[in-house]
């Protein structure tokens, strides 16, 4: 740096004030950031210049027109990415608590311990729940014999209806026999009487025939009883099939409260027998066996084991306020571990919170990460890398081609056609330092001077030759 340009700054620490010194250290910083920026720029132009000037050696053209390296607008805008600290957690992980109370018999794994899905990991002795379980075996077995039972009542009630109606029927056909005889006897008994009134036949003959009559008449009267008699048996037979179907839904509705039972039986047993819910490893043991566990719902506090699954990890970030509308399912990201000297792993955005928190106004975003060697950890810590955007319909051309670039993403570059520049106005996006991205105003086959003469008018001749970096 030109000591006549340090001089101030120099009388200012020379003051031995704190903050002069800091003050000056700050603009020192400043001052040398602008020096660095101008030569890289410099740097730039330079190289176009140098290269500019092998080509016209090369020809034999003289210098006396400019020369200037021309890049064409490269397809695809800016990719936009954002660079966000993140936790590793376990894709799933679950506590597994007792959910009745008793002694731990059985214990088959450990801290660190892999297991499958439905294996046995613990089992609690618990003979109260055994003997009900036992118990309402019985009541059920036992249901079903009374529901056989009144099932037999009921075909046996059936049958008798069956009896019952044919009586009914034979009874009612008896009638009809004993009136046809009661009918003929009073017929037979009226001829025997006229006869015997015209002195025809004896005195005894009109006795019988008159006996005979009252018999039948006996007989009819003892028909119909009969038929009575037939039909309230049958009344009788239907009503005891209505209370034995009765019965038959009482003792299959016993049968059921008792299957009732026993499921909900079954059910305690089996909450003494704690299984994997996943494949995954046991990254908590609390208890020994011999231990007494205290269910859940009777104060049990502790989880009896921890399981987590980690051939999937889940690394958790928080995008910034300015990335959130940006930040979709399914972008890709690439995490990196320190734990695991900066090891990237590749992932996608599987999963966004839709929802900032409103004290650091950031969004929860979570990556799916596949750890088949299982060498992430829960509780790891990197950085995630997300690409969130990168406009197709955009095309990039370098930084140093703009000039008289605008706050409102107004721009000017130079460009050649058929051998004479011009100046274009543009509209660009953004840049990332190296590049920038233009929205609209370029072609693809537009020729753009990289590092302008910007005093150069509009229709000058030029020679051109390829920008190289």
């Amino acid at each position: 740096m030109n000591r006549r340009r340090t001089e101030p700054f120099r009388g200012l620490i020379a003051g031995r004030s704190p903050i002069a010194i800091r003050i000056a250290g700050s603009v020192l910083a400043l001052v040398a950031l602008a020096f660095a920026v101008l030569a890289l720029t410099n740097r730039a132009g330079t190289a176009a210049r140098r290269s500019a000037e092998e080509v016209s050696a090369a020809s034999g053209v003289k210098a006396d027109e400019p020369i200037f390296a021309i890049v064409h607008p490269r397809p695809g805008g800016i990719a936009r990415f954002t660079l966000q600290p993140g936790s590793v957690e376990a894709f799933e992980a679950v506590d597994l608590y007792a959910m009745v109370s008793g002694y731990l018999e059985i214990q088959t794994v450990d801290i660190g311990s892999h297991v499958k899905k439905g294996e046995l990991l613990a089992k609690i002795g618990v003979p109260r729940e055994e003997s009900v379980a036992a118990e309402s075996a019985a009541l059920v077995e036992q249901a079903k014999a009374e529901v056989v039972l009144a099932e037999t009542r009921l075909k046996s009630c059936a049958a008798r209806r069956s009896t019952a109606e044919t009586e009914v029927i034979q009874a009612k056909a008896d009638v009809v026999r004993a009136t046809a005889k009661h009918k003929l006897a009073d017929s037979q008994l009226n001829r025997v009487k006229n006869l015997r009134e015209r002195q025809v036949v004896d005195e005894r003959l009109l006795e019988e025939q008159t006996n005979d009559a009252a018999a039948n008449a006996a007989l009819e009267q003892v028909s119909i009883i009969a038929v009575k008699t037939a039909e309230a048996k049958l009344n009788e037979a239907i009503i005891a099939i209505e209370q034995a179907r009765a019965e038959v839904d009482q003792y299959r509705t016993a049968e059921r409260v008792a299957e009732a039972k026993l499921a909900k039986a079954k059910v305690d047993l089996a909450y003494s027998k704690i299984v994997a819910p996943f494949d995954g490893v046991v990254t908590r043991r609390t208890f020994h066996p011999g231990a007494f566990i205290r269910a859940a719902g009777d104060g049990g506090a502790k989880p009896m084991l921890t399981v987590e699954r980690t051939d999937l990890m889940r690394v958790v970030i928080r995008v910034p306020d300015r990335d959130v509308v940006l930040a979709d399912a399914g972008d890709p990201a690439e995490v990196a571990i320190d734990a695991l000297g900066g090891e990237l792993f590749q992932g996608v955005i599987a999963r966004i919170a839709e929802s900032e928190d409103s004290a650091s106004r950031t969004m929860r975003v979570e990556i799916d990460v596949p750890n088949p060697k299982r060498s992430l950890r829960s509780g790891m810590y990197g950085r995630a890398k997300i690409r969130l955007e990168q406009r197709n319909d955009r095309s990039t051309i370098p930084l140093a081609c703009v000039f008289d670039r605008a706050t409102d993403g107004r721009a000017s570059v130079k460009i050649v056609r058929d051998g004479r520049v011009r100046t274009a106005k543009i509209t660009i996006a953004g840049d990332d330092g190296v590049n920038v991205e233009v929205v609209s105003g370029l072609r693809p086959s537009d020729r753009v001077v990289v590092s302008p003469d910007t005093t150069l008018d509009d229709g000058a001749n030029v020679l051109t030759t390829s920008y190289k970096k």
